[in-house]
């Protein structure tokens, strides 16, 4: 298993208790630092401060997980990346990608926080033009009910008068319900005008 982009190893140390080897590479010191915290006790995952882009293995994987790092990066760097992954699989092996996703097109954050959203229809034709395709989208539930928390409070607060906000209360009475109702929720993102994918 070769995770790329592993931040401070929330999925390195998953992925370290379910397989047998893991190389987790992460560019930025202090994230690296705090995933080698993480993940020091794993035996079976090696750690390294380096450069997604310029990795060179000396193995194939089964499996490449991409965990919420193609949103960091351009479509050039994202297709180049991508490209460059394919020879790092075994035959018949697998990209993994978790990335936040918009309903259509693309969504480019700039700003202290740049970051591009892109639809799965996107990433479905930036992997075709790297030769891989899409096998299975699956929605990331605890994150959707995050967004639509997010969104509700943005509305609360545009509408209801700031002494009458009362955000603590409504904000765990957000939190409960969410929490509650998640599953039946989902379809009801629309009519709150988020651009988040459901």
């Amino acid at each position: 298993m070769l995770d790329l982009g592993s931040g401070v190893g929330f999925w390195a140390e998953y992925l370290a208790q379910r397989f047998g080897k893991v190389i987790a590479i992460e560019a930025s010191r202090p994230l690296y630092e705090a995933m080698a915290a993480r993940c020091s006790q794993y035996a079976n995952a090696t750690l390294l401060n380096d450069d997604v882009m310029a990795f060179e293995p000396s193995d194939r994987y089964s499996m490449i997980f991409l965990g919420g790092m193609l949103m960091y990066l351009n479509e050039s760097d994202v297709i180049e990346l991508l490209e460059r992954v394919t020879h790092f699989l075994e035959p018949g092996g697998i990209v993994l990608c978790r990335e936040s996703t918009v309903r259509s097109g693309t969504l480019t954050r700039q700003g202290d926080y740049q970051v591009v959203y892109r639809s799965v229809q996107t990433y479905s034709s930036l992997f075709s033009k790297c030769g891989l395709s899409v096998d299975h989208v699956e929605l990331n539930t605890p994150y959707f009910l995050m967004q639509m928390g997010c969104e509700f409070i943005k509305k609360w607060k545009a509408i209801v008068p700031g002494p009458l906000q009362i955000i603590p209360l409504v904000g765990r009475l957000t939190y409960a319900l969410l929490r509650a109702g998640g599953a039946g929720l989902r379809a009801y993102p629309t009519p709150w005008g988020s651009a988040f994918r459901s």
